[in-house]
This record gives C-alpha cells, sequence and structure tokens, in this order.
C-alpha cells in the first residue's frame, strides 16, 4: 500500500482521463426555483423592456418646448387636461400649452416628450405653474432601453442570483432550463464514529467529516444525499457503496483508506466493478492516503479520516469536478498575496499543504499565520483556517516574511 505514490498532477489527470466531466443534462425549473442553478442555454429577450415609454418620476407629462424659459421667479402656466396612471393606456393626448398629470412607471401619454418633476410645480385650479425648463427625453425611460427585443441577456453557464432572476422575471419567463444538479452521495467508516445529535459514547467522536463535506458540495453546486456512518466491515461498507452508487452521480467516503488492520476501502472498492481502484495515494500533505476508485462509470473518492485532511483533498480534487458535473465554469481559486508570518517546512518528498490565518500587521500588511494544529486531525484548523499555501515537493522552507499566495478556502470579509 501506498509504494509509488501519484503526484498531484498526476492525480489530476487521472481523474480527467477516466471520468469525461460533463454536465450531467438539463432539465426545466420553475423561476422560484432557480437560484443558484446554472443557465442551460442563452436567454434572449422577446419583448422591449420597458415596453413603453415610461415615466420616472411623478408629475405632470407635458411637451418640452412648452416650459422654455421657465425659471424659479418666472414660472411658466399650462393647464392640466387629464391623468395617467400606472398600468393603464393614457386617454388623453397632450396638446400645446397643456399638461397631463402622471405617476412613476406609467405610460407617456402621446404628444408629451418630457416629464416634469411634481416638486418644481405648483396646482392653481387646473392652472400648473411650472418652475423649470425641460429638454425632450427628460425624466422619460424611453422603451427598450433598458432590455432590446431580440437582445441576448444571459448566457449559458451563469450561475442564477436575485439579479438574474429579476431579468428573467422582467421579460415574462416563468420557468427556464438549467443543468442538472449532480447528486452526491456522503458517507463515514469507522467503529469510533458517531452521528451528532445523540449522546457520545465513551471512544466515539462526532461525524465531521460528512457534514463538513456535504457543506462543501453544496457550495461547489452538487446535491448532498447524507447516508449515515459505516463500522469497519467488508460487508456493510459494500453494502453502502452499492446503495450509493445506484442514488447517486458521484460518491464520497471518508476513513478507512490508510495502512491500518480496519483500513478496507480499496479492497472494498476492487470488489465493486471494473476498473476499480485507479489512485491509491498521492504525494501531499496532509492527504497521502487519498483513493480514487472508478465503478462503472461513477467515481468514488475516498479521503482520509482526519478532517483538515479530507476537506483539502476535496478542495483539490472533487470540487472542480462536481463543478464541472453541474454546469459550473471553472473560475481560478481565489487567491490573496501575503507574507509568511513564520517559517514553514514541507514534508520530504511530498507537495506540502499548510493551512494558514489571515491577519494585519502593524504596517497593514496582509500575514499568512500557520494555524497551530500539530496534527491533521485537528478539527478547530476547519474553522480556523482562511486558506492554505502551497509549498513544493523540492522546497526546503518558506522564509518569514517572503511572499506567499494564499489559496481561499472561503471568500473573506472585506
Amino acid at each position: 500500500m501506498f509504494r509509488k505514490l501519484a503526484t498531484l498532477d498526476e492525480a489530476q489527470e487521472i481523474i480527467s482521463q477516466h471520468l469525461p466531466c460533463k454536465p450531467l443534462g438539463t432539465e426545466d425549473t420553475k423561476l422560484l426555483k432557480a437560484p443558484n442553478r446554472v443557465l442551460a442555454e442563452d436567454i434572449t429577450a422577446k419583448l422591449n423592456i420597458p415596453p413603453f415609454d415610461r415615466s420616472t418620476v411623478d408629475g405632470y407629462a407635458v411637451k418640452a418646448e412648452d416650459t422654455f424659459g421657465a425659471e424659479e421667479s418666472k414660472p411658466v402656466k399650462l393647464r392640466v387636461c387629464g391623468m395617467a396612471d400606472a398600468g393603464e393606456l393614457p386617454k388623453t393626448v397632450v396638446g400645446s400649452g397643456t399638461v397631463v398629470r402622471i405617476v412613476t412607471g406609467a405610460p407617456i401619454p402621446d404628444g408629451a416628450d418630457a416629464v416634469v418633476m411634481l416638486e418644481d410645480t405648483e396646482l392653481k385650479g387646473d392652472e400648473l405653474l411650472i418652475y423649470d425648463s425641460l429638454v425632450e427625453g427628460t425624466n422619460i425611460m424611453k422603451a427598450g432601453s433598458d432590455i432590446r427585443k431580440g437582445e441576448t441577456v444571459l448566457k449559458k453557464g451563469t450561475v442564477l442570483g436575485s439579479g438574474e432572476i429579476g431579468v428573467l422575471a422582467a421579460i415574462g419567463l416563468s420557468k427556464v432550463k438549467v443543468h442538472a444538479i449532480p447528486r452526491v452521495a456522503v458517507l463515514s467508516t469507522g467503529a469510533e464514529v458517531a452521528k451528532p445529535g445523540g449522546k457520545l459514547r465513551p471512544g466515539k467522536v462526532y461525524d465531521t467529516n460528512a457534514y463538513s463535506l456535504s457543506a462543501a458540495v453544496v457550495e461547489s453546486g452538487g446535491e448532498p444525499i447524507y447516508l449515515g456512518v459505516f463500522p469497519d466491515r467488508a460487508s456493510e461498507i459494500q453494502k453502502a457503496l452499492r446503495r450509493a452508487l445506484a442514488s447517486a452521480d458521484l460518491v464520497i467516503t471518508s476513513g478507512g483508506v490508510s495502512v491500518g488492520p480496519k483500513d478496507l476501502l480499496p479492497e472494498v472498492l476492487d470488489s465493486l466493478g471494473k476498473p476499480g481502484v485507479v489512485l491509491c495515494g498521492i504525494a501531499i500533505k496532509p492527504g497521502k492516503p487519498a483513493t480514487m476508485a472508478l465503478i462503472g462509470e461513477k467515481m468514488v473518492f475516498s479521503l482520509p479520516g482526519h478532517p483538515t485532511s479530507a476537506l483539502l483533498v476535496f478542495h483539490l480534487l472533487v470540487h472542480p469536478v462536481i463543478q464541472k458535473m453541474a454546469g459550473r465554469k471553472l473560475g481560478a481559486p481565489l487567491k490573496v498575496k501575503a507574507f509568511a508570518a513564520a517559517r514553514m517546512f514541507p514534508a520530504k518528498g511530498r507537495r506540502t499543504f499548510i493551512m494558514v490565518r489571515l491577519r494585519q500587521d502593524t504596517l497593514k500588511r496582509l500575514l499568512a499565520e500557520p494555524v497551530p494544529t500539530g496534527l491533521s486531525g485537528a478539527i478547530t484548523t476547519l474553522a480556523r483556517a482562511d486558506g492554505f499555501i502551497e509549498i513544493a515537493e523540492n522546497q526546503q522552507f518558506l522564509d518569514e516574511g517572503e511572499e506567499v499566495t494564499v489559496r481561499l478556502l472561503k471568500s473573506r470579509a472585506s
């Protein structure tokens, strides 16, 4: 076991060779169910937005030339001859010397080419005093000025947020074609692992991995299916994995991949189908025991039991796979430049990833400070780390004060 470790680059190449990551398919979904989904087609507007010239203020629709010369000390006097309400076509035409009362959002009456704000007027009977000189188009939003009929308003691959949903609703769509969400089965192994919520018995620890990994699946664009915790017995793990493969597009396990007598995952995976285990061990720290298998056309990622190791390997290898399956564009990882707050040493012969938290020094420089864990199993690392630093296999150390690149695990508050 682990006699020949794959490099991280080799592991990524193995994934691309055995699992051509592509979107799973498409489906129509109602607009209210579409937030955070990925568009599967370009969206073209079938109408102008707004569909008519509309007022952007409460006031009076006028002919701009009728207001020429108006000012605070010398108002122009015009006659009010009607009302334009939102949601209705105006029934009155604005002629020379007349105005129509109008509310925000109402269609502009025929004959009018500007709207004077209510604050710049004074009404005396049916006579309106206007204290501002206007030009054509003042306070009018023209038809199609926001979106033109035939315009591509959203591109395929766009992740739908509140703004995009608003655009889709504005052009009259009630449903939209999106990429299917990959279903990811998540399960944990180990006699010592217990499901959160119950009383913790002596010798047990709560199942950290399944919950943190399930959250990471959601962040990647997938839907986690939590299958529970299974003891270190080959028959039960095999049964659980068969169920996982039948119900999901991808499977993630944690624990059972090291060199102990109860680390049964590689053997069990090989018993489930061909080609079986395609990778067993990666030359990285933490995360060396990570194992991958291909059962038919479905990939199983078996991650280490240590929480920090499991989450790191997820970010390095599993996250991009789920994103591709979900039809999401693979953007560059979020990174920031910082300075090493202490000297850091890699593991000999392995690419090393050191979890760090970020802080500013007295000079307002961003410092990357190693999260003191001592062991890869320290659970607080998950919450305390802002990201990680990568040290190459052939590098002896990073010196204190050296500029480093920190890959962020999450967006930092400004």
